[in-house]
């Protein structure tokens, strides 16, 4: 009974040990991402439209950072997930902010919990995507009077800018890899045939 203790405790230090350690590599790498992207969607918002408004940069956009420049090697952070659960739950956020304009409460509970299951069906789960479904009903009114253009300005034009700066960044180094062949090209394959 001792020595399975002790084993344990062994395997217990050497995990925590290792989920502690400091890559300072990966770091500076995740930081330079996340810097230039957050950066150049901040400069084309106040290149566009001034220093006071800031149309261009959502929210959810900070949460997408963490995981696309952070944990670039789970199945959340992939190019599909990051493109197709903002698209969708944009979209749901919107439509139901249009079914249901008075209820505050109703319309943003609805667009969270429907924006999840959307992109559960369609597997782009990519948790950032309830912020911006969120955002599309409790956003200012200048973002809601965009309608279905909220869509393609800022979501679209915003989650393009962090993709190729995370294509740039993550491929920067040959011990950083982005998309992830483990994720990202079994749907390719699937698609057209190939093993």
């Amino acid at each position: 009974m001792r020595q399975k203790l002790r084993k344990h405790a062994r395997q217990a230090r050497y995990i925590l040990y290792q989920e502690t350690l400091f890559d300072f590599k990966e770091h500076v790498w995740t930081f330079l991402g996340s810097f230039a992207g957050i950066a150049l969607i901040g400069l084309l918002n106040r290149y566009f439209l001034g220093a006071n408004d800031t149309m261009l940069l959502v929210g959810s956009f900070g949460a997408s950072s963490v995981l696309i420049y952070g944990i670039i090697n789970s199945p959340l952070a992939q190019p599909r997930n990051l493109i197709g659960g903002h698209l969708l739950s944009a979209f749901v956020g919107v439509t139901v902010y249009k079914l249901v304009p008075g209820e505050l409460w109703l319309a943003a509970a609805l667009a969270v919990s429907l924006s999840i299951i959307g992109m559960q069906i369609t597997k782009t789960l990519h948790p950032p995507g309830g912020a911006t479904a969120l955002i599309a009903t409790i956003g200012s009114p200048q973002l809601k009077a965009l309608g279905y253009w909220y869509m393609v300005m800022p979501v679209l034009s915003g989650i393009s800018i962090l993709l190729l700066v995370a294509l740039l960044f993550n491929n920067a180094t040959s011990s950083r890899r982005y998309p992830t062949n483990k994720y990202w090209y079994k749907v390719w394959q699937r698609g057209y045939g190939r093993t």
